[in-house]
């Protein structure tokens, strides 16, 4: 019998690419936590991508919490600002060239994307926007909204870049803590739970905006504060001092 047009539709997810827990210098966020708020909120895979860390995304993935995917990720702090990579057996250490550091993302079978490349007050990768674009063109995404960008100017040029790039423009929480995480995501079509999965679906991205209250914010400082007293401040490249890292 002719199947008249009625064939499997395409799986849909909805995915939060960059969240933290308390991993990160900068969050006090249980990992487990994070992953069930997300689940609630919707989220089918969450990429957790603490600071120049991956242990706390291999903790929450063997926790193996149903109903979503952990994906293993890492925001890197090149030589050049940030970046994010997914899909990593072994953490990338910081400090190297954003051209470093992508290749041995690549080496892993990683895929990698800019975050927050126009926020004035982080680690944006580029010292100006010709660097960014240049650099656009050796990544998989660009963050064309992010839930931590506090100027709108800067999630627009991040859209517009990715327009202009030619590349997929995604929705991210950038979460710090279980508040955030899901309030913005991207919405794909397929699988996305390996490189070649999420490779495809990234050109079916719909993004999906949203924030949580600024107040949520004045958590960072007291987990930088309470994580430095910890002695888990920022993973600092070899051979530098271990100071307070923002």
């Amino acid at each position: 019998m002719d199947a008249g047009g009625f064939g499997a539709s395409p799986a849909v997810a909805f995915m939060d690419l960059h969240c933290h827990t308390n991993a990160s210098f900068d969050s006090l966020a249980d990992p487990l936590a994070v992953v069930r708020a997300a689940r609630d909120r919707g989220i089918t895979h969450l990429a957790i991508t603490d600071h120049d860390r991956i242990d706390g995304a291999v903790h929450a993935r063997a926790a193996a919490i149903p109903g979503i995917t952990i994906i293993v990720g890492e925001e890197v702090k090149t030589a050049g600002g940030d970046l994010i990579c997914l899909f990593l057996d072994e953490a990338i250490p910081p400090g190297l060239s954003p051209a470093e550091t992508i290749a041995r993302a690549r080496a892993q079978g990683a895929l990698v994307g800019i975050p927050h490349p126009f926020d004035r007050y982080r680690g944006s990768v580029g010292a100006a926007e010709d660097e960014i674009r240049a650099l656009a063109g050796l990544v998989d995404w660009v963050e064309a909204f992010n839930a931590r960008v506090v100027f709108r100017e800067g999630n627009e040029r991040a859209a517009e870049l990715a327009r202009t790039a030619g590349i997929p423009g995604v929705a991210v929480s950038d979460a710090h803590s279980t508040l955030e995480v899901g309030v913005a995501a991207t919405r794909l079509l397929g699988d996305p739970s390996t490189p070649a999965g999420l490779l495809a679906a990234l050109a079916s991205a719909q993004v999906i905006p949203g924030r949580a209250s600024y107040y949520v914010r004045v958590i960072t400082p007291l987990a930088k504060l309470v994580q430095r007293a910890r002695g888990r401040g920022r993973v600092r490249p070899a051979g530098t001092p271990d100071e307070a890292g923002e």
